[in-house]
């Protein structure tokens, strides 16, 4: 429950009535190898000792946090999807097999064996491909490789890092039934999957006594020549007759895995050349990174929905009710290694947020920070700000997003501007 979330927490609709309490720092979930066992155990006690019971267990993350709330909803009797259909989204070549059950708009994939000495592509896979865990955190150790050089390359990295994710994934599985088609699986599994093209859209939903509702649709836009995203942008521009498309394939695919009363985000591929959608993965929660876009837009943030389901009710979440036609999430990103030079204060940032209307900023590293050494980045870029503008057009996003950059001034040592290493450095 960061500064950034909590704040967000508390301009749901009835947020007067609710009161929150953090379970976890970052840190616990996601520096080295976690302990479910002692995330549990430090849950428990600190829940255990909440004056007035609990009544309503809600976490926006990836594991390990998507899979603690369906152990914790549990043990105290509160509301909230399985942790089998959890698992079944979190563990990416198990979620590949349930799709193949209910849609056809998927890419061929397969696993690769990590113990063979000479490690080979899946069989009817073909380059270019994505090669992943089947567990992680983000985009961490996820590579796309466009030949066999590159394949191999990428598969030593992961061998060397799966286990930080895969193992703790281990606790999860142990304590399900899984069908034959896992059996023997685990959590160390390496996922290869043809590269998809097109806009990259996520369609966000939740389910609620079995009926699903998706009530928005987000366009994802990269960096010129990049798979790191710049920014998220709502409301999608795709036409009516495609986002049908991908409200339908979304709710037969969480109706496969058995989801229900629990938020949903969904990444698709749609190719407009040949007309074609393609699911990328399913998230069994919302996207916190998301909540600002939609209180912009819809007049409340998609957390509304969350505690909602939590606590047993229909969120009947608003629909164009916010100030702007539109907003952005962007990522400001840094293309090569450096150490942080300066970083603007909390004041310098309160100074922005109220010189520019309809802008949140959250800077991520901390003055004298290498980057290399910050957690959840991806596999090719540093996150060093997330800015959020509203506006109605995307002119205006994009005009309050120079303005924000130019004014938070981070400079890195090693760097020059953009990421590109300086060459006498």
């Amino acid at each position: 429950m960061n500064d950034a979330n909590l704040r967000t927490l508390r301009e749901v609709p009835g947020a007067d009535d609710y009161r929150f309490h953090g379970l976890f720092e970052l840190s616990e979930l996601q520096v080295g190898e976690v302990s479910m066992d002692r995330l549990v155990d430090k849950a428990t006690g600190i829940l255990d000792s909440l004056d007035g019971g609990v009544d309503a267990i809600i976490g926006y993350w990836d594991f390990p946090v998507s899979a603690l709330v369906p152990i914790l909803s549990e043990r105290y009797g509160t509301r909230g999807t399985s942790l089998l259909s959890v698992a079944k989204c979190e563990h990416k070549y198990w979620s590949r097999l349930e799709q193949r059950e209910a849609i056809a708009e998927y890419p061929r994939f397969g696993q690769v064996d990590l113990t063979a000495q000479d490690p080979q592509p899946p069989e009817g896979v073909r380059f270019p491909m994505w090669v992943k865990p089947a567990v992680a955190y983000s985009s961490e150790l996820a590579f796309g490789v466009s030949n066999l050089a590159e394949f191999h390359s990428a598969v030593a990295q992961i061998r060397a890092g799966i286990g930080r994710v895969g193992r703790p994934f281990t606790y999860v599985l142990d304590r399900l039934d899984v069908p034959p088609a896992m059996t023997g699986i685990g959590g160390e599994v390496c996922l290869a999957e043809e590269t998809l093209t097109g806009i990259q859209v996520a369609a966000e939903g939740y389910v609620h006594e079995g009926e699903v509702t998706v009530y928005g649709v987000l366009d994802s836009i990269n960096y010129p020549d990049s798979s790191c995203f710049l920014r998220h942008q709502y409301p999608s521009t795709l036409p009516e007759p495609v986002l049908g498309r991908l409200r339908d394939v979304s709710a037969r695919v969480v109706r496969q895995l058995g989801f229900d009363n629990a938020t949903f985000s969904i990444e698709f591929f749609y190719d407009p050349r040949t007309d074609t959608i393609k699911l990328l993965e399913i998230n069994p929660r919302h996207s916190q990174s998301h909540a600002v876009l939609f209180q912009y837009v819809d007049g409340a943030p998609n957390h509304h929905c969350m505690i909602s389901l939590a606590l047993g009710k229909d969120p009947d979440f608003p629909y164009r009710k916010g100030r702007y036609r539109m907003a952005a999430k962007w990522y400001y990103r840094w293309f090569a290694d450096g150490v942080v030079r300066s970083v603007p204060s909390r004041a310098d940032i309160e100074r922005i947020e109220r010189e520019i209307p309809g802008v949140r900023v959250c800077v991520l590293p901390q003055e004298g920070q290498r980057l290399s050494d910050a957690r959840e980045q991806d596999s090719y870029s540093y996150e060093v700000a997330h800015i959020i503008t509203g506006g109605d057009s995307e002119q205006e996003l994009r005009a309050k997003y120079d303005h924000c950059v130019a004014a938070l001034n981070l400079s890195f040592d090693g760097t020059a501007p953009g990421g590109r290493a300086e060459r006498n450095q």
